[in-house]
């Protein structure tokens, strides 16, 4: 449990206060379909996230106050993410109840939530039928069906914000009535990530000037307080229109008493960071601020101080933040119960066998070699884009494919990777390949095109100092799922040279190039040459810090799921046999060795080890295997490593 007090900056007494009253708020975030402690992909029976351990924390959370001084909120991305979530609750899945998230939402009482991106995942269509089922209010002030002349005048999607009302009992001893006004915002983003579900449908404004517009209309509306559900987090560099993570932005807006954040699935306060530090606080200027993690990690608490004046508005004059971690938390019996017939439902459709495999197929090393199961992934694509542009003007081009792997560690921890045995491939391993509902696109692209992809993509590996030991190769703030393999090519990274590019796609070293021996079938490109490239929808329009290439160079859509593409490819086999295939390489750095943090299921495959002359260094402190990994000859003998996991991760 990581916890912080405000220091009271920017909270002040209301005028002539005549009495306090104390309202807690929960709050839930990235979700991701995570209502069990069930991982499917697997088939572990006891994950330490989810919501039925939440279950649990909000009901002991709600005891520890008075009746009704309890308000329980989700910020979004909720519905997607998990077998029971993206699969079950499909049409043609056999599934006759409501979703399973909102089944288990509505069992715990939530008085509203928030859309999130991923909400958009599965069409506007398929939204606006599974939301209704949810009842609590879900609330939306910057997804627009119709634009108007202001924001106030729009007509938008989900209601853009609920009141509610709670009796509070004050330190008088008298009851009072508290009216809390919840607005929603989603980032703009939407409308790149599911451009195919929703251009000419949908429009998204500015989250901060959907804010400042909605704030007076709630407080004039008679809210004596405003929460923002607000799915962004906290950004870099000035504020800027149309800004995916504005949370401090929004903390700015005048009006807004607290604020709950979410969408890069950090947690916020720092559990990482110790009381007294300056950067373990529970507030975003000045506002009283919380970001719960993902999955179900953790419970977001807000424990809010209100002031009421002689005039009888209502003031927060203090605070205190905590998250509550879901580990170690015994899952609620009842909601399990709620959700049997879901669960058993989901394992029924997951265990269909889709083809086989010969060999295993993990994720352990997919940032460091050619990843026989990005490659699969890549060979599918590839293989149904092919198709698809049969008999059409791109016939005689080169189809590429590009895919990145998904499941690479990072604040998923040392268990967040794909590892499948040999043998039978389950549809919950095609799912646990490609976790997320992309649909197959083309792009028309040419040779300077392609090195522009590669670039942005290696911004994952940190600049490398030739010579040197035991610097640290993966830049852990740049998720895994943006580093892109493209099949069919062949090509090298120099990292002696700094990214090219930054996490939002800016430029920001153009003298550096870290691409270099850019070939097709062992031939030089030239920036002119042509190709098609399959992929999924996401990255086409522009999804992490890729260009939108969609926009211009758009020739093959579909709505099809990549996953669905996938199986096909494998289920036309009698059996598939990945091997590696030379692709991309590091550029040689003699006598230079970098630390790679992997999850410890790689000591299962110590064959793979030994192809890659990788040192098994141990265990760092927070659970990932650490290897050394040599980038060039090794020409001295290495220093004592004996404090290698030491290192920061």
């Amino acid at each position: 449990m990581t916890q912080t007090t405000s220091d009271k900056q920017g909270q002040q007494a209301s005028p002539n206060a005549t009495s306090t009253a104390a309202l807690r708020v929960l709050a839930t975030t990235d979700v991701h379909g995570h209502i069990l402690p069930f991982d499917y992909y697997t088939n572990t029976p006891d994950r330490p996230y989810g919501l039925a351990r939440l279950a649990t924390l909000i009901a002991r959370a709600r005891a520890e106050v008075d009746d009704g001084a309890c308000v329980l909120f989700d910020n979004g991305d909720f519905l997607q993410g998990t077998p029971i979530s993206d699969l079950t609750p499909q049409p043609g899945q056999g599934w006759q109840g409501p979703h399973p998230v909102l089944l288990a939402m509505n069992q715990l009482g939530y008085d509203a939530a928030s859309l999130g991106n991923h909400e958009f995942n599965f069409g506007l269509d398929w939204l606006q039928k599974t939301l209704p089922e949810a009842v609590f209010p879900v609330v939306c002030a910057n997804a627009v069906l119709r634009r108007g002349a202001r924001p106030e005048a729009d007509e938008t999607l989900c209601q853009p914000w609920h009141m509610i009302t709670r009796e509070l009992r004050d330190t008088d001893g008298k009851i009072k009535t508290v009216r809390i006004g919840v607005l929603g915002l989603v980032p703009p983003q939407i409308m790149t990530w599911d451009h195919a579900h929703l251009t000419g449908r949908l429009t998204c404004r500015d989250m901060v000037e959907a804010a400042r517009a909605w704030v007076p209309v709630i407080r004039a509306a008679g809210a004596d307080l405003v929460i923002a559900l607000a799915h962004t987090g906290i950004g870099e560099g000035p504020d800027r229109p149309m800004m995916e993570n504005a949370a401090q932005a929004i903390a700015r807006v005048p009006g807004i008493d607290a604020l709950i954040g979410g969408h890069s699935h950090r947690i916020y306060p720092d559990p990482s960071k110790s009381p007294g530090d300056p950067d373990h606080r529970d507030r975003l200027d000045g506002k009283p601020f919380i970001k719960p993690g993902f999955r179900g990690s953790h419970l977001g608490v807000l424990d809010l101080t209100l002031a009421q004046g002689a005039d009888g508005k209502w003031t927060v004059t203090s605070h205190q933040g905590e998250v509550r971690a879901a580990a170690g938390i015994p899952p609620e019996p009842a909601f399990c119960r709620v959700l049997e017939s879901a669960h058993a439902h989901t394992l029924t459709l997951t265990e269909r066998e889709i083809g086989r495999t010969s060999t295993p197929l993990h994720s352990y090393l997919a940032l460091v070699r050619n990843d026989p199961a990005t490659q699969l992934i890549n060979a599918a694509q590839r293989s149904g884009l092919t198709r698809a542009l049969s008999g059409t003007a791109y016939e005689g081009l080169p189809v590429l494919s590009a895919t990145a792997p998904f499941k690479t560690g990072g604040r998923g921890g040392p268990a967040y990777y794909t590892d499948m045995p040999t043998g039978a491939l389950r549809l919950r391993n095609l799912t646990d390949l490609y976790p997320f509902p992309n649909t197959l696109c083309g792009v028309l692209v040419t040779g300077a095109d392609l090195r522009d992809w590669l670039e942005r993509a290696a911004i994952c590996f940190h600049q490398i100092r030739p010579g040197a030991t035991d610097q640290m190769l993966i830049d852990t703030t740049v998720p895994g799922h943006d580093f892109d393999v493209i099949d069919g090519l062949s090509y090298a990274f120099d990292l002696s040279q700094p990214a090219r590019f930054d996490l939002s796609g800016s430029l920001v070293a153009p003298k550096a190039h870290r691409v270099s021996d850019l070939r097709h079938e062992g031939v030089p490109i030239s920036d002119d040459a042509q190709f098609v490239v399959a992929t999924n929808s996401y990255r086409a329009y522009g999804g992490g810090p890729f260009r939108n290439l969609a926009e211009t160079s758009l020739i093959h859509t579909c709505l099809r799921p990549v996953r669905d593409v996938l199986a096909d490819y494998i289920a036309a086999q009698p059996r598939i046999t990945p091997e590696p295939r030379p692709a991309w390489r590091f550029a040689e750095l003699p006598d230079t060795r970098v630390l790679y943090d992997t999850g410890p299921g790689l000591r299962a495959h110590p064959d793979e080890l030994a192809a890659l002359r990788a040192e098994d260094l141990g265990d760092t402190k927070h659970g990932f295997a650490r290897l050394g990994l040599w980038l060039g000859e090794k020409q001295s003998q290495p220093r004592d490593h004996a404090l290698s996991c030491e290192s920061p991760i």
